[in-house]
């Protein structure tokens, strides 16, 4: 008995077996990313297990359909539902294998092995199910190349899923291309098999006559089926596919920000350079290194000079630029392995490893140069220096603390020494720096101690006229260094803030004592207080003066502020609202210390002020030095011409008084006239 074929059929088994094909490779690719996903990687199993062995049994039975007999065929549901069953079982393996790590070449013969003859089991059972009488003849050679094919389509099979179970560029391209290829193969291995089969002539069908399924509802059945359940599944893995996509974008997103945030938190926001904390971890590395082979480390402590009057001037965007600047310029000077980093503000500190201390000067060297060559940032030309300190692993110190400590020493050495070059560290320094943080300390607790104490310098008429006030003169009763002056602490109180709370405390006791003087039978007696920059910037002065002068019940007129000449023209505009303010009270304004400055003629036309006084540095050598006579000269002919006062500090000999009295000064202070002293023995004396 002969069977014939329907092509259309024979087509819909062929494209069923590739789309089977293409399941199959797709779910292999889920399980590699599904790998250590505890529940997902078995229900991937499970789902792609039933995909790809329905896959595979319905296109056998869409093949057996496409056969046709000249006899009434069916097939009995249990054999059929056995067949099925086979055919999930091997695709469960199939898949098995495809998720492990490793497949070694044993090993996949093995699964190609089991997998073909699990399929093989599925064609010959489906074939069964037909229960023909007499049973199907097989030719054995055509039967052994069916199971041949079987084993060479699964191996095949277990070979593409490997390879092509990795996401990549043309993932989607290849695996198409390789189910066309196994779909063939599979569907090779059907037709090889029902070559092999010889139905006898007087054969029926056993399955027909016992109710079976009717061949028209299997078709139906197992298309509608199959398609569902195949496209149900490759969209489920669409799905996840872009799931697992977004998340990796996302994860990769984390990773970056996270990244970021650590970049962040280590580096300088303006110049990109290490900040303070892995500053910190660079200079123990670096130890560490030197330690190991015996070499050295130098760190240097660079501030540049100037660069305040920068930010002053032009405003702080513009600083920030010319920083970046900076940066760069010195970060182009040092070798890949060397750090450089900025602490904040104009500090940077540079860590090198080093052979010997002429390494260090050489790059200081170059430093201080490249620093001192002008930058021109919007128009501007701007030239800085640098001061720089330089301290060494193991000579000055062992640790990151002790380095960087001594590296600032020296730097703050460079500094008081004229700026712009480059000290190493010295023990002295170190004990210098010792002292002044014990002054610190000492002076913090100084007012509650009632350490602090004022001294007052009488103010005469150049005429010689009896006194007419003084100026308060700050000292410090240390416990145990004695009487000091202010040179000695007042720099640290304004590196501190400390200045802020000790000027309001000068600025109480001068009142009361002037109250006292005037109270003592001296009502036209004035005070002269100083005024230190942060004390003159602070936006609680006006306030303080007023509540100061109330207190004490003063007369705002006896009560003159001094300000110095840089603090004045520090912020112009800012000082002339505040001195206005304190006019406006009925306070005095004397401008200090001028002549050292930078003033503009114009804008100390518009300030308020009430003195000039002249400083000690000319006055000193007055009678020897015409260059400063002439200057004494024409600040005392500027002083008339703005109707101001013009007060001479520094006076020391009879000479120096004469000689400015004949210049026509109008109030004079100095050791010739009346040391500092306290307020019981000015009294007497002036009294």
């Amino acid at each position: 008995m002969v069977g014939t074929y329907n092509p259309i059929l024979v087509v819909f088994s062929l494209l069923v077996a590739i789309l089977a094909s293409y399941t199959a490779l797709d779910m292999a690719g889920r399980l590699a990313t599904a790998r250590g996903r505890g529940r997902g990687l078995y229900g991937w199993m499970a789902g792609g297990a039933l995909a790809m062995g329905l896959g595979i049994w319905s296109m056998h039975f869409i093949a057996m359909l496409a056969f046709h007999l000249p006899i009434p065929v069916g097939y009995d549901l249990a054999i059929t539902l056995y067949s099925m069953a086979a055919s999930i079982g091997a695709s469960a393996y199939a898949l098995w294998l495809a998720s492990r790590p490793h497949l070694p070449l044993p090993r996949l013969v093995a699964g190609a092995v089991l997998m073909g003859s699990g399929i093989a089991a599925m064609h010959y059972l489906g074939m069964a199910a037909m229960r023909m009488q007499p049973g199907i003849d097989y030719d054995p050679l055509w039967f052994a190349a069916s199971i041949l094919v079987a084993i060479g389509a699964s191996g095949a099979a277990l070979w593409i899923a490997l390879w092509l179970r990795r996401e990549s560029r043309h993932t989607r391209l290849l695996r198409l291309a390789a189910s066309l290829v196994m779909g063939l193969a599979i569907v090779g291995m059907h037709y090889t098999g029902m070559a092999a089969a010889t139905f006898p002539a007087g054969s029926i069908c056993a399955a027909v006559i016992d109710g079976g399924l009717e061949t028209r509802w299997l078709a139906v059945l197992v298309i509608v089926a199959t398609v569902a359940i195949i496209g149900i599944t490759l969209v489920a893995s669409l799905f996840d596919r872009r799931l697992h996509h977004r998340t990796g974008h996302l994860a990769d997103s984390l990773a970056r920000a996270n990244q970021e945030l650590v970049e962040a938190s280590l580096h300088d926001p303006l110049t990109r350079l290490p900040n303070r904390m892995l500053l910190q971890d660079r200079i123990e590395q670096a130890i560490e290194n030197a330690h190991r082979h015996g070499t050295s480390v130098a760190v240097l402590f660079c501030d540049l000079d100037g660069f305040k009057l920068v930010n002053d001037a032009y405003g702080h965007q513009f600083g920030d630029r010319l920083l970046a600047r900076v940066a760069e310029r010195v970060r182009g000077l040092l070798r890949p392995q060397d750090t450089l980093a900025r602490l904040g503000g104009d500090e940077f500190v540079a860590v090198l490893g080093v052979e010997s201390t002429d390494d260090a000067v050489v790059v200081a060297e170059r430093v201080t140069a490249a620093v001192a060559q002008p930058l021109l940032i919007d128009g501007a030309e701007l030239q800085l220096s640098a001061s720089l300190g330089i301290a060494l692993y193991p000579d000055d110190a062992t640790s990151e603390r002790e380095l960087m400590a001594h590296a600032d020493a020296a730097m703050h050495h460079t500094k008081q020494s004229g700026r712009n070059g480059y000290t190493f560290f010295t023990p002295a320094m170190q004990a210098s720096t010792s002292r002044r943080l014990r002054l610190l300390q000492d002076l913090r607790r100084a007012i509650a101690r009632d350490e602090l104490l004022l001294h007052y310098q009488p103010k005469f008429p150049a005429s010689g006229k009896p006194v007419i006030g003084a100026e308060a003169l700050l000292r410090w009763q240390h416990p145990e260094l004695g009487l000091l002056g202010p040179d000695t602490f007042i720099p640290i109180a304004e590196r501190s803030g400390l200045i802020l709370a000790i000027g309001d405390w000068v600025l109480d006791r001068a009142c009361a004592q002037l109250r006292a003087w005037h109270d003592a039978g001296h009502p036209g007696w004035s005070m002269a207080v100083n005024l230190s920059p942060l004390q003159f910037a602070s936006q609680a002065l006006v306030e303080t003066v007023r509540e100061t002068l109330r207190r004490h019940a003063l007369d705002p007129a006896h009560l003159t502020l001094e300000v110095t000449e840089t603090t004045a023209m520090k912020d112009v505009e800012d000082s002339l609202q505040r001195l206005n303010t304190l006019t406006a009270m009925g306070v005095k304004i004397a401008i200090d210390d001028f002549g050292t400055g930078y003033s503009s003629l114009l804008y100390l036309k518009r300030m308020p002020a009430s003195e000039l006084k002249i400083d000690r540095a000319f006055v000193r050598d007055l009678e020897h030095n015409p260059e400063d006579a002439a200057i004494v000269s024409s600040i005392v002919a500027l002083g008339r011409s703005l109707q101001l006062q013009v007060v001479a500090e520094g006076v020391e000999t009879e000479a120096q008084r004469a000689f400015l009295d004949q210049l026509g000064c109008d109030l004079l202070q100095g050791y010739h006239l009346g040391r500092p002293m306290d307020a019981e023995t000015f009294l007497h004396r002036a009294g």
